[in-house]
């Protein structure tokens, strides 16, 4: 089928392979995994004798890295040992995580080096660099594997080459995917696209893309990795279905009563491209992180202000770690705020400099920003009684929770899409980059959980719309029945993840079968 290209030349390999001793990681993750090991050979021998499941994330995504450790602290229930591996890269923002979640163990690989033709062929795209570095990492993940002898392996879909590994050690693999099953469908369902057109998905423009259990898709609202066909990326994606067809299975970070077309539509084979094996499906979420984990115990400014707010009130605007605009769009946005007369919660950050909006914004980026020079001249004073701007970061969890908070205008990120939900937050659709512009798509067209805010893929969304869209989700009765839907799937999703509910039977399953598979071999 399709074939990833084969770096000639893997530079560092054998260095790296022998200096597992050095694997950067921070003083204080050492140790805590020090303590670990202490811990389990000091008469802790129960822990030693636990399956241990290994869910390998890649380097530098972070959105990817919450779902995962969610899972973990599941399986932790289920009576597993749980180690997370992540790939090389900074590891600097592993001291909080593994602060707080003391009973997963924590290991990075050492950071992967580029054959020099692979690093420019995929120096333009993001989502092929990393494909290519979670490649680069296999002779380190096969030392680590052989040591840590997992009854199960779980890798994010950018670490697709790890297969090879699992398959190579007779370790069992699987996927954990950290989108929406809609998204898998359409992942394993892209071959047969790719088949029935010469042309690429940016020709295509806003031409409709059908695949099972979907409502149709532009294909400009495609992500951006899979927009030009020939190119390494969408070489990449296209080989992942394969990829996943020949794992154990799919663990989505979903529930089946959220998406059931996408899910059916997967269970009977109608999205596997001709010839390939249909994968097993679980639907083992929501994964969400609990009321943020900040070591602290004083509250955020903004919850003390939301306690002095009306029930259902209050728009809530925050676009994830990556959710940057432009100088004149953040005017646009201030000046509907303050237009539609509604009060408003808004996290702000600093704008971008051109051309380097998906660039991740580093630590402290945010200090200093002047708002008053940032926001039309008198926004703040303006508003101070309705309103409320802060930098940088809010707790999304315990906000979109408030009694206080009617709705949320999101950049569609599935993570947030999941807290909202969670919450039973109605929501503003403003997709960003990556996924969110499909996400939009299932949001509004399918799950019916939201309404876009027009103009997002143009090059500004006006003020105007801004305040008419802001209003129409706190006033009229069509925001309230948009309300009444996500308090309905909030109930689905609590449901789901219940004693007896969907989610937890298809993770149960899933353990079930690891614990036997282990018990068998030792």
């Amino acid at each position: 089928m399709y074939k990833y290209p084969t770096p000639s030349t893997r530079p560092g390999t054998s260095a790296r392979r022998h200096a597992k001793a050095r694997i950067n990681i921070s003083p204080s993750v050492r140790r805590l995994l020090a303590a670990r090991k202490m811990t389990a050979q000091n008469g802790h021998g129960d822990l030693a004798r636990k399956p241990v499941v290994v869910i390998y994330a890649p380097p530098g995504m972070a959105g990817h890295l919450v779902p995962t450790v969610e899972l973990g602290k599941l399986l932790l229930a289920q009576g597993l040992q749980v180690t997370v591996l992540l790939g090389g890269g900074d590891t600097s923002f592993l001291d909080g995580v593994a602060a707080t979640n003391l009973e997963i163990s924590f290991h990075c690989l050492p950071p992967a080096a580029l054959a020099p033709d692979v690093a420019a062929a995929c120096s333009s795209s993001f989502e092929a660099r990393v494909f290519e570095l979670a490649r680069a990492s296999n002779p380190d993940l096969r030392d680590f594997l052989r040591s840590a002898r997992p009854a199960a392996l779980l890798i994010d879909f950018f670490c697709s080459a790890a297969l090879d590994v699992g398959a190579e050690l007779g370790v069992p693999t699987y996927f954990f995917l950290t989108t929406c099953v809609a998204s898998v469908a359409l992942c394993l369902y892209q071959p047969v696209i790719h088949e029935g057109t010469t042309l690429s998905f940016r020709e295509m423009g806003g031409d409709p893309v059908r695949a099972p259990g979907l409502p149709p898709i532009p294909a400009d609202h495609l992500a951006a990795a899979v927009m030009d066909r020939e190119s390494l990326s969408n070489r990449h994606f296209l080989e992942l279905s394969q990829r996943i067809c020949d794992s154990r299975g799919v663990l989505v970070n979903s529930c089946r009563s959220l998406e059931p077309r996408a899910a059916d539509a997967i269970v009977s084979g109608l999205c596997t491209p001709p010839g390939l094996p249909t994968p097993p499906v679980y639907c083992i979420g929501p994964l969400i992180k609990p009321d943020e984990e900040t070591g602290t115990t004083k509250r955020h400014e903004c919850l003390a202000w939301l306690d002095g707010q009306p029930e259902a009130s209050v728009v809530f605007l925050c676009f994830g770690s990556m959710g940057r605009f432009s100088a004149e769009q953040v005017k646009e946005m201030a000046s509907g705020l303050e237009a539609s007369g509604q009060r408003f919660l808004w996290v702000v950050r600093r704008p971008p400099p051109p051309g380097a909006e998906r660039r991740p914004p580093a630590d402290g980026d945010d200090d200093g920003l002047d708002l008053d020079a940032l926001f039309p001249e008198g926004f703040l004073k303006r508003t101070k009684d309705r309103g409320l701007v802060v930098t940088s970061w809010a707790p999304q969890r315990q906000v979109l929770a408030h009694v206080a908070v009617g709705g949320f205008v999101t950049h569609c990120g599935w993570n947030s899409v999941l807290e909202a939900v969670a919450a039973g937050a109605p929501m503003l659709a403003w997709p960003l980059y990556a996924e969110q512009r499909m996400n939009r798509v299932f949001l509004v067209e399918e799950m019916r959980l939201a309404v876009p805010m027009e103009g997002y893929d143009k090059k500004m969304v006006e003020s105007s719309e801004v305040a008419a869209k802001v209003r129409w989700l706190i006033e009229s009765d069509g925001g309230r029945e948009l309300r009444q839907r996500t308090r309905a799937a909030m109930r689905l999703a609590e449901e789901a993840l219940g004693d007896d509910g969907e989610s937890r039977a298809a993770l149960a399953d899933l353990t079930s079968q690891w614990k036997k598979s282990a018990a068998a071999e030792s």
